[in-house]
């Protein structure tokens, strides 16, 4: 539903769902197992100088339940836990910083989200 959203949302942005952070290169079986270390994700390519990354985590935290462990909508299992995956060291400070607001302004109780 998210993939649809974004997409919907700006045509310059690319939105592609597969699933990432496990050892090796899983099967779709495999991963809806929940025992490959992988988590189901959404890449989503953008221009920077268009939509800055804050902008895109904005969405992240609006689309979905951060709170809840392991868990999205009726989807229960480690694949479906939160996780922000980004490219380089600013991302990953921008990442932390949007947390720690948005774990401040918006929730009542801890966001269950890695930042890798």
């Amino acid at each position: 539903m998210i993939q649809a959203i974004l997409v919907s949302e700006d045509s310059d942005r690319h939105v592609e769902s597969g699933y990432m952070g496990g050892a090796k290169a899983p099967t779709y079986k495999e991963v809806s197992s929940g025992t490959t270390g992988h988590a189901e994700v959404i890449r989503v390519e953008f221009d920077p100088n268009r939509i800055p990354f804050p902008d895109v985590l904005d969405w992240f935290w609006k689309s979905h339940d951060p709170t809840t462990l392991n868990r999205q909508g009726n989807d229960v299992g480690t694949q479906y836990r939160s996780v922000i995956f980004y490219s380089n060291e600013e991302q990953r400070q921008q990442a932390l910083a949007s947390k720690v607001s948005e774990f401040h302004s918006s929730f009542s109780m801890e966001t269950r989200v890695t930042i890798l």
